[in-house]
């Protein structure tokens, strides 16, 4: 049987309630860790939030919310979807998951990435020039921090360490930390070099389209002489009882926050025959259990993975509908993709 972690991701997103009013930060916050601490109730093997620093997503310190999740659990992993490494501190980085893994007794994951969003950047006093650069040396950094041992580095973007130890250390000598990527050939090979297992987010397209990349992955491990190291992916997704719930349940939700985030890209609005496209087709794995274990099962077999994880909350989709979807895609989802990769590898 092909062994795979099955795991949810959220961004925190500022939801409504029934009569549309839009739900407090404060709220969203403490909702997002009752989702947490059901997701682990029904079997989910790790919870991931996003970091980001605009008006529409409640979460911009990640590691805070995930150690009140860590008071409340005790098996799920916890980690980020994502670090935004560029706009951070990789020395502050590595003392705040150390601490999240002490909390948890070990449950701590990183996945270091540039983000989706650029508003941290002008925030926290950084160039979007030197995008790349903040990048690529502060992720050369943080590799050496998780070695855990003393630390000698120099680059451009902050000031360098000569043999500089960084407390806390962990108990067992290493946190789990990913790269994620969008679908830059650069990104991948950069997970590989620097010997990090690599998560692909999957937001647009048929998933099988990243087949390559995840090829590139293994030939750049091989190049750059690595151990071999898991592949992960992120897609969005939501489950309901039935296709056509799911479909009508999440469609306000999701056009109002693809619209707003096209309007600032310049995307033209999204119809509803695209977006029952990008469901058929695309990234979006959306419908009953049935209907999403086939097309999960599907996804992993075609690009060869380790890990899933569905990124369940979208725009503002309310608390109780998400609560819903955890429920089904723990108890239902899962043991039932679970059950199809069996079949196929018999």
């Amino acid at each position: 049987m092909i062994m795979v972690e099955f795991g949810l991701d959220t961004f925190g997103d500022v939801t409504v309630d029934d009569k549309g009013n839009k739900i407090p930060y404060a709220q969203v916050i403490r909702n997002v860790v009752e989702q947490a601490v059901l997701a682990e109730r029904v079997g989910v093997d790790g919870f991931g939030l996003g970091e980001h620093h605009r008006d529409d997503f409640a979460v911009s310190a990640p590691e805070i919310v995930l150690a009140a999740i860590a008071a409340r659990t005790e098996r799920i992993k916890l980690g980020t979807a994502v670090t935004v490494l560029s706009s951070d501190d990789p020395v502050r980085v590595f003392e705040r998951f150390a601490t999240l893994d002490a909390v948890s007794n070990g449950r701590a994951e990183i996945i270091l990435g540039r983000g989706s969003f650029t508003e941290s950047f002008p925030l926290f006093g950084f160039d979007l020039h030197d995008y790349e650069r903040l990048f690529e040396e502060k992720a050369d950094l943080m590799v050496k921090l998780l070695d855990e041992g003393p630390v000698s580095w120099e680059g451009t973007v902050r000031p360098p360490l000569k043999d500089q130890q960084v407390y806390p250390k962990t108990e067992s000598g290493r946190i789990r930390t990913w790269i994620g990527v969008g679908g830059s050939p650069e990104s991948v090979v950069r997970a590989a070099r620097h010997g990090l297992p690599l998560v692909l987010a999957i937001i647009g397209g048929e998933p099988v389209r990243f087949a390559p990349y995840v090829e590139l992955y293994q030939r750049a491990l091989e190049e750059f002489e690595q151990p071999s190291q898991p592949v992960a992916v992120h897609c969005p997704g939501f489950v309901a009882e039935t296709d056509e719930e799911a479909v009508e349940t999440l469609w306000p939700h999701a056009r109002t926050m693809l619209n707003r985030i096209g309007r600032e890209r310049g995307w033209p609005p999204l119809s509803r025959d695209r977006f029952e496209n990008d469901i058929r087709d695309g990234a979006w794995h959306v419908g009953s259990p049935e209907t999403v274990a086939q097309k999960v099962a599907h996804t992993i077999k075609h690009l060869g993975i380790q890990r899933f994880d569905l990124k369940y909350s979208a725009g503002t989709l309310p608390h109780d509908k998400m609560l819903k979807a955890i429920e089904l895609y723990g108890t239902e989802v899962v043991p039932r993709v679970k059950e199809l990769l069996a079949s196929s590898s018999a």
